[in-house]
């Protein structure tokens, strides 16, 4: 598929540049911004500088297969659009335009749980696309297991549970806008459309809409969830579950040990601990220790196909694209995403091809060197 709109950028930066043009300076940042003095969000860019490909030559690459199978998921290039919420406050179709853009690619698409649209919406604007469910554990185990099940029968085939965030982390970007999306209800879809968090409500949310975000904020963290809670989401869906925000060798040995279906590598893009670990400096040890028993994800720092060529290299199944896709949606709407996937393709298949591969599923540790 070929993209006619040609006015986007196609380097990061100014793509990044045209959504901060596009938008209010307080959803920019939002999206843009990192905890604390966001060292985070600088590592996980720079940790891919620190990896050099050492390409192989006079390989016959005329033939290269892109594509990656997870828990019955298709991937045809090996990457999925990573979970980013709020998307409405970046343009007024938010994930209906990314869920569709990703449907017209074949790349798989995760919702949040914190989605300008309700999860029954962005399924039916992703028509016949594979699709998975991030879930946020809220302290209403009912309403989580409510928004489990919803997902499940609007044909979303895993469950990611992201589990770096038992309280939000300090964003101080955020804090001197004071712009919070979720308390101004910018991505309160799935509860105040589901009919258990409606039933806590005297009013509808129609009608007290105030209220009900207020009892959505009382209920949205969950710092008390563990691996023992996390496993009672068998008793109520058959669908695969991973664990999303493992950056810990001895939490990727856990989760497959409680056989937990999957698990994704990532700090929140930089947006939870400020000064913790890189999520590819994390990847080698992670990938070291589940040994392939278990598909690794990777997120946090994909920009470019070199990034995907090296945490594929270092371990990882797949990865997810995040800011890059936003970004794409926040400068031109569904064909900015159509934009953003249509080029990471080609230059991921570039990458590939120029490494010497046929198949990403062939990348390993042989053609990367450290560097300083």
């Amino acid at each position: 598929m070929t993209v006619i709109e040609r006015s986007l950028p196609y380097s990061y930066s100014h793509l990044e540049k045209a959504a901060e043009l596009t938008l209010e300076k307080e959803p920019f940042t939002y999206v843009q911004s990192g905890a604390g003095a966001e060292v985070t969000l600088r590592a996980n860019e720079e940790a891919f500088e620190r990896w050099a490909i050492v390409p192989r030559v006079l390989k016959d690459v005329s033939s290269r297969n892109l594509s990656a199978n997870l828990l019955g998921t298709h991937l045809p290039s090996s990457f999925m659009l990573a979970p980013i919420g709020n998307q409405g406050i970046l343009h007024d179709e938010g994930e209906l335009a990314s869920a569709k853009a990703a449907a017209a690619f074949g790349v798989p698409f995760i919702a949040s749980t914190v989605s300008t649209f309700s999860l029954e919406e962005i399924a039916a604007a992703n028509g016949d696309g594979s699709r998975w469910f991030q879930l946020y554990w809220s302290s209403d185990f009912e309403v989580t297991a409510s928004m489990v099940q919803r997902a499940e029968t609007a044909g979303y085939s895993a469950i990611v549970v992201t589990v770096d965030m038992p309280v939000v982390g300090h964003r101080e970007r955020d804090l001197n806008y004071q712009y919070f999306p979720l308390a101004l209800g910018k991505g309160a879809a799935n509860f105040l459309q589901d009919p258990v968090f409606q039933s806590r409500l005297s009013k509808s949310p129609v009608e007290e809409r105030d209220v009900a975000l207020a009892e959505l904020l009382s209920v949205f963290f969950e710092p008390a969830l563990t691996w023992d809670k996390v496993q009672e989401l068998r008793k109520i869906t058959s669908l695969p579950i991973l664990i999303k925000g493992i950056l810990h060798a001895d939490d990727a040995k856990i989760a497959v040990d409680l056989a937990f279906d999957g698990i994704v590598v990532s700090n929140h893009g930089g947006r939870q601990l400020d000064g913790c670990f890189s999520s590819l400096d994390a990847l080698p040890a992670i990938a070291d220790t589940v040994k392939g028993r278990i598909p690794v994800l990777f997120d946090s720092g994909i920009r470019r196909g070199a990034d995907a060529v090296k945490a594929l290299s270092l371990g990882a199944d797949a990865v997810l694209l995040g800011r890059p896709y936003v970004y794409g949606l926040a400068a031109g709407g569904e064909n900015g995403v159509k934009h953003v996937i249509e080029q990471f393709i080609k230059d991921f298949d570039s990458a590939i091809a120029l490494t010497g591969l046929t198949k990403a599923s062939d990348a390993n540790r042989s053609i990367l060197r450290k560097v300083n």
